[in-house]
């Protein structure tokens, strides 16, 4: 019986080793494929405003870089009357024109020419310009504020898609009145040279889409543009958006549409399947190369509104974030206590006091004495200009 359990033992461990001595990597063939695709990104603007177009090719998931320009092409916007309009480059992919003012009785189509000679061009697509924004208003809620839009159209346009631009200001835990020039400790000018109160900026990262299809008539009322919780910085003193609205032809839509759900909404097997993404572009070199992104063209419509701390619930702050102003004096006596020993610079002294960075913020002194110190604190917490400008938008409005 012992011979029969040994003989199944050893029978069983060299089926073991085999199978796995057979086992390979597998690479789907969407993964492991060596070619790039390209990625066209913008808008034909019709009207005064510059047309911004980006070019980039896909990278694998396992690259080091998540950017992959395509540099040194030539790009144009061309008509069906055969006129052709070149756009000029920045650099990094991007290629711009400043006013095509394109007249909407006719089409136009993008126009590709990569550096190695491949050619690409979108479909001529109609020019359709937006209706005014007739509003962005907010509703405030238990747990912050919703931001809403809405618009019409007499033309029955019917669909549409928004982008945004955040803007709030931002202060620091602390306003400092001196800094470091290196050498010493000096008083800091607070109009040229204050890091105080900034400004912080955000644009949309979702698509943000709409239609009214199915409704009697082109009306868009109360639409969901974003919301802000109630402990975000960006309500804590000045909030402002800018919103931009796109009208669509039914193609567009649905690109946009099937691109939402393919980056958006994939959570569970409930969810919507991943599809191909079909775009209008197309490669001229190459009928079987994929290209992804969609050209549209028209002029957008934009509105932008400011919400005040004041005209919101008093909302308590979040939660702080441990900045603590601490004394460090920066003179130091001799052991007789007759004048100064040693005179080192503040901001290495703070150093060496606290192990970390630190940036003078007031001084310590008595009545009638001279200075004998000043307190500090992380940069984290005196220094706006780590996470935003403290320079005012050209735009803003104060209060």
């Amino acid at each position: 019986m012992m011979r029969h359990r040994t003989g199944y033992m050893i029978l069983f461990f060299a089926l073991a080793v085999t199978i796995t001595a057979c086992k390979k990597p597998y690479d789907p063939p969407a993964i492991s494929a060596p070619g790039t695709y390209l990625v066209v990104e913008g808008v034909i603007n019709s009207g005064a405003d510059s047309t911004i177009i980006k070019l980039n090719h896909t990278v694998k998931l396992s690259a080091s870089t998540s950017v992959n320009p395509e540099l040194d092409a030539i790009v144009s916007v061309e008509g069906d009357d055969n006129s052709s309009r070149p756009l000029a480059t920045t650099g990094k992919g991007i290629y711009f024109f400043p006013g095509l003012n394109l007249d909407v009785n006719h089409k136009y189509r993008l126009k590709i020419k990569t550096a190695d000679n491949k050619e690409y061009a979108s479909d001529f697509i109609p020019v359709i310009n937006s209706p005014a924004i007739d509003s962005v208003t907010y509703k405030v809620k238990s747990d912050g504020i919703d931001i809403n839009l809405n618009t019409h159209s007499s033309n029955n346009l019917r669909y549409y898609r928004w982008e945004y631009n955040e803007t709030w200001v931002h202060e620091s835990d602390f306003e400092s009145n001196y800094k470091s020039n290196g050498d010493t400790v000096l008083q800091r000018d607070r109009v040229n040279d204050g890091i105080y109160v900034c400004w912080r900026n955000n644009a949309s990262s979702t698509i943000t889409l709409g239609s009214s299809a199915k409704l009697a008539q082109d009306v868009i009322s109360d639409f969901p543009i974003t919301f802000i919780s109630r402990h975000d910085d960006k309500l804590r003193h000045r909030y402002s958006i800018l919103v931009r609205q796109y009208a669509l032809t039914k193609e567009a839509y649905d690109f946009w549409l099937n691109l939402k759900k393919n980056t958006e909404q994939l959570g569970s097997i409930f969810d919507a399947q991943p599809s191909q993404i079909n775009g209008n572009i197309h490669s001229l070199t190459d009928s079987n190369e994929p290209v992804i992104g969609y050209i549209s063209a028209g002029n957008y419509a934009t509105k932008r509104i400011y919400i005040d701390e004041s005209t919101l619930p008093p909302w308590l702050d979040p939660l702080g974030d441990g900045c603590v102003a601490k004394p460090f004096l920066y003179r130091f006596f001799d052991k007789d206590g007759q004048g100064p020993f040693n005179q080192v610079d503040q901001y290495i002294n703070f150093y060496k006091a606290t192990g970390e960075l630190q940036i003078p913020i007031d001084a310590v002194k008595l009545p009638g004495s001279p200075i004998l110190g000043y307190t500090g604190a992380p940069p984290s917490c005196v220094d706006c200009t780590l996470t935003g400008s403290n320079k005012k938008p050209d735009f803003w409005q104060s209060y």
